[in-house]
């Protein structure tokens, strides 16, 4: 299938190269020119040097991926797109965006006839090459039109359409927030180790973790492989950054009336960690690299 890819980041970079992997023709836009350079350079991908480029070069009925972060940049793009889009083209935001504006661009683009879906994507940078896990929303016809793309995109059973518009993102806010509170508890964990009396091993003890124990997970296999970088963490302040989706959860769960006081206080230590230095920041700043590649504050960084 030919699909349009818009934005060159982390995780668009790569999805573009799964995509590609996947046999899918693809055409990719970034406003960054180095990204569109880069990506132009790779076998099997083409590139536009903008929006009206990128609409020029797919043919109707015309299928193009939004990875860009959250927020006011997905509007524009969108306002960017629609004067050169035909009735029926369908934009997917693969995003982090609220679920709540999900649903306000739904009905928007549908008076302008076009389709939309939005999906959560999770798994990481790694996840992205080399198989992600989607959850996606929107009008059940439009996700059976794209579902090869969702497949090939995402790991074998780690791909679902879980309802009409918004429940991709509304899912994927979920997750993040059940993320923040796992993060949080594997990070106290080793907070308490590190305070103790004994020389631990930080790498060993995940490692060992990993293998047979209740808690065993990625996210025990991203610490070890932390640790392996940096065994007391030394190298980055405990500075936990926050880019959404547990404040969305908490504040559904408010309105709906759910009880989640660990999605609640995990989210609160992220704020805390803006104001003091912690080992659990540390952990829980590592963890966000491991898997995503976002950025960490130093220790010789103010």
């Amino acid at each position: 299938m030919q699909i349009g890819l818009i934005g060159l980041g982390k995780m668009g970079y790569n999805i573009a190269l799964n995509l590609r992997n996947h046999g899918h023709s693809v055409i990719a836009h970034d406003r960054s020119e180095a990204l569109t350079s880069k990506i132009a350079a790779e076998s099997g991908i083409s590139s536009a040097n903008s929006v009206a480029e990128l609409i020029a070069a797919l043919a109707p009925l015309r299928v193009i991926w939004l990875m860009v972060p959250a927020g006011p940049i997905v509007d524009e793009v969108i306002e960017s797109l629609l004067p050169h889009l035909s009735q029926g083209d369908i934009l997917i935001d693969g995003g982090n965006s609220n679920f709540n504006d999900s649903v306000r661009r739904h009905k928007y683009l549908k008076t302008n006839g076009i389709e939309f879906l939005d999906c959560g994507t999770s798994g990481g940078t790694s996840g992205a090459l080399k198989g992600a896990c989607t959850m996606i929303g929107g009008e059940q016809a439009v996700y059976d039109y794209c579902k090869p793309i969702f497949d090939d995109l995402s790991l074998s059973g780690g791909t679902r359409y879980v309802g009409g518009p918004g429940a991709g993102h509304f899912v994927k806010m979920v997750h993040n927030g059940i993320e923040y509170g796992m993060m949080q508890a594997i990070a106290e964990g080793f907070e308490v180790l590190e305070k103790s009396a004994y020389d631990f091993d930080f790498q060993q003890i995940a490692e060992l973790w990993n293998h047979g124990s209740v808690v065993r997970s990625w996210l025990m296999e991203l610490s070890a492989h932390a640790f392996q970088k940096d065994p007391d963490l030394s190298a980055i302040r405990g500075v936990m950054h926050a880019s959404g989706e547990g404040k969305w959860t908490l504040e559904t769960a408010l309105d709906l009336g759910v009880p989640t006081p660990v999605i609640a206080l995990s989210l609160l230590m992220r704020y805390r960690s803006q104001q003091d230095d912690s080992f659990a920041g540390k952990v829980v700043a590592a963890l966000r690299n491991e898997f995503g590649g976002h950025s960490v504050v130093k220790s010789n960084e103010d």
